[in-house]
């Protein structure tokens, strides 16, 4: 089995390393085996995920307790408010809560090997995402090809993968589950675009939206759907023009959890000088304000009267400075920057260059700099990622360290080893997850050398020293810049080793296009 596990992996990286132009001479097993950084999870609990959870008065609960370990589990949960209900076997956390307020919850899990322990803080009130969202997303593996016997697989696998037990949650169906009128020769996608009454209709590949819904659900996860504010989504699907309040109620009677809203066609709608209420549309790839706006502020009254959590992601490529009003319009997430690609050059140009969006990261409201591209990608033509092993670490840490969501866009059924570990280190995820939401901001920068800084809520710091280079590079933190001193414990997040106690400064010597990750804590 081992040697099954390392072949995979060598032919996965030498594949991706090959595509990228990537030229390193793997010497022998140990060397590929130095790719995987993080250790084995323990056969004994260990409660993951985020530490915080908002729910909004009267909305349907669903919480799971994301526990690596051996099976079976047994959960139980002391504090929990009333109104909600802890199945012990499966660790789903449901109900109904009718009093505002904020509740400390003792989690617990138990196996064969010992005993774990979390607390939970639940909050009450009006903003939801308290963390970043984890999940998957369709667009980036099968693009128009989606199907719901494809999106059961890809909730299949999360369960079974394990991945459900590090924190990723939600299973999201991008463009593509409409009709599409353009798209003559394929009957999946032949129909109305909505019903007598106007509701939206489904494509054939997608028969029972109710029925998918449930189904995810039942696997302790949660879903998420895809529109967009005019006559038609980038596919050319049906959109949601006109249709608003409506969708939205349709979308929560189904179950969903989860929209992203993708600007596409409204901009024929922008510019249309007929539509008066519409503020005019400035032609030059940007928006006014008030115009980019409108649209998202009319879904997110609409998204917020429903008597379900739908967490609202604004989809329209950072224009009109998104992050400045996000938070205004309901919305949660919203892009800020174009499509992302599986190349060097496209994840860098994006993830280094978000500190303008930092300060407008919050609980509740987070930057989105796109999906994730490693492993199985391709927008329906699926390949091995072309970022290199030290790309896909820099690509997960500055995610991380950013407070972005983190949306996994590869085939689910094809984790490969290499994948499937950089998915599930639980200490890099607890940087993203952390319940401070604070991006980080760089707080160095010489030429192709960049120190990222993230302060977490419990008073530590997280901090990442990349190398943007074509060579190997040392890289220092220093104490001044970080906005401390004194003397810190050092800790390497991707390797969960202990790194001794430092003063004045941190160095490491970082690969080309790679990163070191590390965590602060006072050594008081």
């Amino acid at each position: 089995m081992k040697h099954t596990l390392l072949g995979t992996i060598v032919a996965v990286a030498l594949f991706a390393c090959s595509l990228s132009g990537f030229s390193q001479s793997v010497q022998s097993v140990d060397s590929l085996q130095a790719m995987i950084l993080t250790p084995p999870t323990s056969e004994k609990p260990r409660i993951n995920g985020a530490k915080v959870f908002g729910v909004r008065l009267g909305s349907p609960f669903m919480y799971t307790i994301a526990t690596t370990g051996v099976r079976p589990m047994k959960f139980s949960a002391t504090g929990l408010p009333k109104g909600l209900s802890l199945d012990p076997k499966k660790g789903f956390i449901t109900g109904n809560i009718n009093t505002k307020g904020t509740y400390d919850v003792l989690l617990k899990a138990k196996n064969a090997k010992g005993t774990a322990e979390r607390k939970l803080k639940i909050v009450v009130g009006e903003t939801i995402a308290l963390t970043p969202p984890m999940g998957w997303n369709s667009w980036n593996v099968f693009a128009g090809e989606v199907s719901a016997d494809k999106v059961k697989r890809a909730a299949d696998a999360m369960v079974n993968s394990g991945l459900i037990n590090h924190g990723w949650t939600y299973i999201n169906i991008d463009d593509y589950w409409e009709n599409n009128h353009q798209k003559k020769n394929d009957p999946t996608l032949q129909g109305d675009f909505r019903d007598a009454e106007g509701n939206v209709q489904p494509n054939a590949r997608f028969a029972d939206m109710k029925g998918l819904v449930d189904y995810i659900h039942g696997q302790g996860l949660k879903a998420g759907l895809y529109s967009s504010p005019g006559p038609l989504t980038c596919g050319r699907c049906a959109g949601s023009w006109q249709h608003e309040v409506q969708d939205a109620q349709t979308y929560a009677n189904w179950g969903f959890d989860y929209l992203k809203y993708d600007w596409c066609s409204y901009n024929k709608i922008a510019q249309d000088s007929t539509q008066k209420e519409v503020p005019i549309y400035i032609r030059n790839k940007s928006t006014d304000s008030a115009g980019a706006i409108y649209p998202y502020a009319l879904m997110g009254k609409a998204l917020a009267a429903q008597k379900r959590d739908i967490v609202f992601s604004l989809c329209q490529y950072g224009m009109a400075d998104v992050w400045k009003w996000g938070a205004t319009v309901n919305g949660n997430c919203w892009r800020t920057t174009g499509d992302i690609n599986d190349s060097w050059k496209s994840m860098s140009s994006i993830g280094f260059k978000q500190d303008k969006c930092a300060p407008y990261a919050a609980p509740g409201h987070f930057n989105d700099p796109d999906m994730l591209v490693v492993g199985y990608v391709g927008w329906g033509k699926p390949h091995p990622t072309r970022l290199t092993p030290d790309e896909q670490y820099t690509h997960i840490s500055l995610w991380s360290l950013l407070a972005a969501p983190l949306l996994i866009g590869c085939d689910m059924e094809k984790l490969d080893a290499f994948t499937l570990n950089l998915l599930t280190n639980d200490e890099v995820i607890d940087v993203d997850q952390d319940a401070l939401g604070k991006a980080a901001t760089k707080v160095y920068s010489d030429n192709s050398v960049d120190v990222y800084a993230k302060p977490l809520e419990d008073g530590s710091m997280a901090v990442g020293l990349f190398n943007r280079g074509a060579d190997k590079a040392t890289i220092k933190a220093i104490w001044k810049d970080l906005g401390i001193k004194g003397k810190w414990k050092v800790r390497d997040l991707w390797r969960q080793k202990d790194l001794g106690v430092q003063s004045d400064r941190f160095e490491a010597e970082v690969a080309s296009h790679g990163v070191v990750l590390v965590k602060l804590v006072a050594d008081n």
